[in-house]
């Protein structure tokens, strides 16, 4: 009997193929958030593509299978998975740079985007199953039983795949060289099919297979498209830190800024040397509206829905030495790198506990707990539903004392304004005084724009802000509100994608 066939065994081959799909499928959400972020949008296409190349290729699977089902075929279709999963390096990075075109709709661009990288190899994967099916029944009186562990255990596969990337190969290995990994398995299949061979000879055509694979690799890594542009990547985030700033200020000396890039976004500029520095206008902002409180109260107790680059904790550290300050930052890769790069102390008297924010809010906080609570989690492209709702804004609420203060940023268009006028009146739902700062002049022509929301029990007096702060009047903020509709986010019904949807387009159209 021939090796191939002593060797036989349905059942691993689908559970192999089966969590290669899935596999494909969550590093699909990672791979493309760089250019798209991550979204409802993008986790429903990602899915739908998938699915739907699936259940093609079981189709066509089917009809080849009864045409030319054997091993050297079956070894045909993983030498073109392999092909189809290694393409999808390129393909990511072409697509990449090309923007929204402005005749196509948002929803229609990120399902065509998607699948453009994920459908043709998922769609050949999907051929394998009838392939085996059909290879393996030799007696049709228990044909039942032999497809239904061969679908079982390609159920199997798919879950183990599924767990074992979102728990620990993206962690372990990072979204691009995952992809080397799977071609690499999938084309030592191929070869193992292909090439009926003794043991010694099949293991050397699988780690030849797998050596080809990695000088492909080191080519187009050389040749650029497959460049490590992620310094680390984690379940949560592709992070990236820039340089962008070296010089001399007369005062500070030798200053070096360093931005933040979490996935597409500029999340945060921090000032290596003068951590009173601050860049960003929110966080300008931030900082003139909580000048009395601080005065008023220099142990003040502050708690960070979001660390980022921790460039305002940093600032209120060194702002007020006796502050107490809790971070709840979900990524532990963002805080180690804001450790190595972004002038974050080893020793620093910043608490950060590396888990949601609701969590750590509802399970480990007790009520009245802070003066000030920052809310620095949200963007464009990917805001977390959960840290929006009338549930959240209450358990905010909760931990504050009497005259404490919640501040929150938010981005939307205020030529759009859906989700600054839903979020504002959630929250105006459990504080009775909510004011709204912009960040820029023409923020009401603006496609996209940053936005601070000031939240209290007691009546807010920002009189003492600058003009340059733009603190809208509670008869202008009434009519922007008054423009549409009410709209209250709750944890039953939350359609930030939905709300930011217009953001997201123009940003990818510009």
């Amino acid at each position: 009997m021939r090796l191939r066939q002593r060797l036989w065994n349905p059942y691993v081959i689908v559970f192999i193929s089966s969590a290669c799909i899935m596999v494909l499928e969550l590093v699909a959400s990672r791979l493309i958030a760089p250019q798209l972020g991550v979204s409802l949008y993008t986790w429903t296409s990602v899915i739908g593509v998938i699915l739907a190349g699936i259940s093609l290729g079981n189709y066509i699977g089917g009809r080849l299978a009864d045409r030319y089902a054997s091993p050297r075929f079956l070894g045909l279709i993983f030498a073109l998975a392999a092909l189809g999963s290694l393409s999808v390096l390129w393909l990511n990075s072409k697509m990449g740079n090309i923007n929204l075109p402005q005749a196509i709709p948002l929803l229609l661009w990120v399902v065509a985007f998607i699948a453009a990288e994920f459908f043709i190899p998922s769609t050949i994967l999907g051929c394998v199953s009838p392939i085996v099916v059909k290879l393996s029944l030799k007696n049709l009186e228990r044909s039942g039983t032999t497809v239904g562990k061969i679908y079982a255990w390609s159920s199997v596969g798919s879950i183990v795949g599924t767990f074992a990337t979102g728990f620990f190969l993206i962690s372990w290995f990072g979204t691009k060289t995952i992809i080397l990994i799977i071609s690499g398995v999938l084309l030592a299949l191929a070869l193992w099919f292909l090439t009926d061979t003794t043991p010694r000879r099949a293991i050397i055509s699988a780690l030849a297979a797998l050596l080809a694979v990695g000088g492909t690799a080191g080519a187009l890594w050389r040749g650029g498209f497959l460049c490590r542009d992620c310094l680390l990547e984690t379940n949560y985030f592709c992070i990236k830190v820039n340089t962008i700033q070296e010089g001399y200020d007369q005062i500070e000396g030798f200053e070096t800024i360093r931005e933040l890039i979490l996935d597409r976004l500029v999340h945060s500029y921090s000032n290596l040397q003068n951590p009173l520095s601050l860049r960003y206008g929110y966080e300008q902002t931030y900082a003139l509206v909580i000048e009395p409180l601080l005065a008023q109260k220099p142990d003040l107790a502050a708690f960070f829905i979001g660390g980022g680059g921790y460039t305002f904790p940093r600032y209120l550290e060194a702002k007020v030495p006796q502050s107490h300050l809790v971070v709840a930052e979900i990524d532990p890769g963002v805080t180690a790198v804001a450790k190595a790069y972004l002038g974050l102390r080893e020793d620093t008297r910043i608490i950060t506990h590396n888990m949601d924010a609701r969590l750590f809010m509802r399970w480990y906080s007790q009520p009245d707990s802070y003066d000030i609570i920052f809310g620095d989690a949200f963007n464009d492209y990917s805001v977390p539903y959960h840290l929006t709702t009338l549930e959240f804004a209450r358990l905010v609420d909760r931990l504050l004392r009497d005259d404490g203060l919640y501040l929150a940023n938010i981005i939307d268009g205020g030529a759009h304004g859906h989700f600054l006028r839903a979020f504002v009146r959630t929250v105006q739902q459990v504080f009775p005084y909510v004011q709204v700062i912009p960040s820029i002049d023409g923020w009401r022509e603006a496609s996209r724009s940053t936005f601070v929301i000031v939240a209290s029990h007691r009546p807010l007096d920002l009189s003492y802000l600058p003009e340059s702060a733009l603190v809208l009047s509670q008869e202008e903020l009434a009519a922007y509100l008054a423009l549409e509709e009410p709209v209250i986010l709750t944890d039953d019904y939350v359609p930030v994608d939905n709300l930011l949807a217009p953001v997201f387009e123009d940003s990818n159209r510009s």
